[in-house]
């Protein structure tokens, strides 16, 4: 079961249920060519400009520390990693692991991002989902030379949206 929207930002946002865990699946395109994006994504002094400080390995096997600007903050493990088009990676914390998995398209002059947090719990699916929205919508304006919005007044925005979308999925 899925539930898509597409924001005014043109986010499009799924939320579905995979094998009893939840799954938030973002995408969209951005003005800006696949390498930027990339290094957006894997560079940690970009990376803490829109999402995340991470400290450690970010090498193919390695390990990491993240903490998202969500609050967020946990070990991290880089299992596939395809410049400039895939990058997985394996989140932990006390309550479990999810895997996250980016995919970058070139698409004329923009690049397709999809991004989707696998393996979450069903009743946090709502909060997952408002979270990666406001995060890329940080993500665009990272890109484009603006600081991000206050994260946690954007997430209180969304979530209603999505908690209603979630409650619909059951």
């Amino acid at each position: 079961m899925s539930n898509d929207t597409q924001s005014a930002s043109g986010v499009v946002a799924t939320l579905r249920v995979v094998d009893g865990k939840g799954v938030v699946r973002m995408e969209d395109t951005y003005d800006t060519d696949i390498q930027d994006l990339w290094t957006a994504l894997t560079n940690p002094r970009r990376l803490s400009r829109w999402i995340a400080d991470v400290e450690g390995d970010l090498r193919l096997g390695g390990v990491f520390r993240a903490r998202f600007t969500s609050a967020w903050e946990g070990s991290g493990r880089v299992d596939v990693c395809e410049p400039p088009t895939r990058l997985v990676v394996t989140m932990t914390d006390e309550d479990g692991e999810t895997v996250i998995e980016a995919r970058l398209t070139t698409e004329a002059d923009q690049t397709r991002l999809v991004i989707e947090d696998r393996g979450l719990p069903l009743g946090e699916l709502a909060a997952h989902g408002a979270g990666w929205q406001a995060h890329v919508e940080d993500l665009a304006t990272h890109l484009a030379g603006q600081p991000p919005a206050d994260w946690k007044t954007r997430w209180l925005e969304l979530t209603p949206s999505y908690r209603e979308r979630a409650e619909n999925l059951e």
